[in-house]
Formats: C-alpha cells, structure tokens, sequence
C-alpha cells in the first residue's frame, strides 16, 4: 500500500522513510534500473573459434569482410551525484500540506538508498544562490548515513541560482557518471541549459525530476488572491477566475519548454506532484528506464 507524502514527510527518521519507498518502488521489478556499472570500448580484435558472437561488430565486417570482436577496458562502478534544489521557491505546500522541498527531500533519500544498495557510489549536492553543501559520490552504509543525515538538516532558503551550481556540481564530479537534479525548475536562465548541455555532452547520463505542486499548475483559486514570491518577497494581488486562463497558458508552456530542453539534449525528463505517492510516481518511471523507455 502507498503511503501519503504528507505521512511521509511528518517521519522524522529519513533512513527509515526511504528505506520504506525503495522497498515499495523496486517490488516487481525484474532487474535493476540503474547499471551498477559501466564497460567503455578499448580496441578490436580479430575474432577467434569460442568468442562470443554478441561482441562482433556486424558494420565493420560488411565494410572489411572479416570478423573483429569488441574489446572493452574493465568495468568501472557507477558514481551517482543528486543536486537537490534547497532554495525558497522549494518551500510552496499548496492544499496537500507537504512542500516541494519536503517531497523532493523523500525522492532524494529514495534515490540514495536505491544506489547505495546496488553497491555503487553516491553523493550529494545542495544548492540555492550557492552551493549550500557537499557531499562527494561513495559506497558504504556510513557514507549512505552521512547523506540522508545531511538531507534531513537542510531547509529551503534563499534565491535560485542554479546555472552557478549545476556548473560547480559538473566539475566536481571526476568522472562520467549519472547526475540528478531535483528542482522546480523556475531558473529558467539560458546558463542552466548551457551547464545541462554541457554535462551531456561530456558523458554524464542525467535525470532531471521536475517537483511541482499541483495547485502551481492549476492555480485553483476563484477569489481575489495575495500572491507573494518566497525569493524576491514581490506580492502580487490577482484575481483567481481572472487570471486562470493567462496562467495556465503560461505554465503549460513552462512545462513544454522544459520537457523540450531535455529531450533535446537526450536528458531524462521526470515531472512529480507532491499529491503523487512517491512509490508510485518513481516506480513509474524506473520502469521505463529498466524497459529501456525514456520519460517524458
């Protein structure tokens, strides 16, 4: 049975907690959705009786009309970076009650102790005009410990700056790995494209989970309402019947054009709801990736 984020959140052990989803996300799949490791290309070979046909590269042998097979170097664990957006935009709860920051805090956990368990390598990122912490990618329960410690502690605050931080968070990371960040996304900076771009381009296999409240796409209001930034303090009086249609025409094309940037650039694009449980939203998508399918 899946759990209500707003259950969830109100846990104060977070080891527990993701411990809990992960046991609740990874039932019924058949194999892990996250490579434990990687095998980069070396060399050819000429093929010999006994070799593995699988390993025969098809094209050079239509061009050359002999067999080679693949070599590869040795296999290499997979190193994780999570960058978890921490800055005030994160602290909306809407109706639900449960904060983007807290629900993206749980999905984070999640996906710490879903790697750990693989036995692979993960850290921690997080930011808001800065980078607020770091952790670097390592196995090991104590170091799995040390992150969840250090999500449990931090609370949203601050603007968003996160071009500054997703370049930062791609050069610490010493080599090609999987990157995921976990925002709201509204640094909608052509910088924070550039770095995105920048970390596929070097190799890094990245997730972007897209965190909203529900009430932020639909803005259910009907009456006059006080809108307040939580970064710049700017308040705004609307109208909620007044505004809908404009609204939602802009935040239908916020989401398209982030949708786009990631498919552009061959970048998991994840969008979650803090209504959504969150075994149920991760498990969806983990099921993609284990198929080979790509989220959108």
């Amino acid at each position: 049975m899946s759990l209500d984020p707003s259950a969830l959140a109100v846990i104060g052990d977070l080891e527990l907690v993701s411990r809990r989803v992960v046991d609740g996300t990874i039932s019924g799949l058949h194999r892990s959705p996250f490579h434990g490791y990687s095998a980069e290309f070396s060399q050819y070979r000429h093929y010999r009786p006994g070799d593995d046909l699988k390993y025969i590269d098809w094209k050079l042998f239509a061009r050359t009309d002999r067999l080679y097979t693949k070599q590869f170097r040795e296999t290499t664990n997979l190193v994780c970076q999570i960058a978890l957006d921490a800055s005030a935009s994160m602290d909306y709860a809407g109706t639900t009650g449960v904060t983007k920051f807290q629900y993206a805090r749980l999905l984070a956990g999640a996906l710490a102790h879903l790697v750990s368990r693989q036995g692979d390598a993960v850290g921690l990122v997080t930011y808001a005009d800065a980078i607020k912490q770091y952790l670097p990618s390592r196995g090991g329960q104590v170091h799995l410990r040390s992150v969840l410690l250090s999500l449990s502690r931090t609370e949203p605050s601050g603007a968003t700056d996160g071009a500054a931080a997703l370049a930062r968070t791609i050069d610490l990371l010493k080599r090609r790995g999987l990157l995921v960040v976990i925002s709201d996304l509204y640094d909608e900076r052509d910088l924070v494209e550039r770095a995105l771009m920048r970390a596929a381009h070097i190799g890094h296999e990245l997730v972007v989970f897209h965190v909203l409240s529900r009430d932020e796409v639909e803005l259910p209001f009907r009456d006059d309402v006080e809108l307040e930034d939580p970064e710049t303090g700017a308040v705004v009086l609307s109208n909620g019947a007044a505004a809908l249609r404009p609204y939602r025409e802009a935040i239908s094309a916020f989401l398209e054009r982030w949708r786009t940037r990631c498919a552009t650039y061959g970048i998991d694009y994840v969008r979650l709801f803090t209504d959504t449980p969150l075994e149920t939203g991760l498990r969806a998508y983990l099921r993609r990736r284990a198929a080979g399918g790509v989220s959108a």
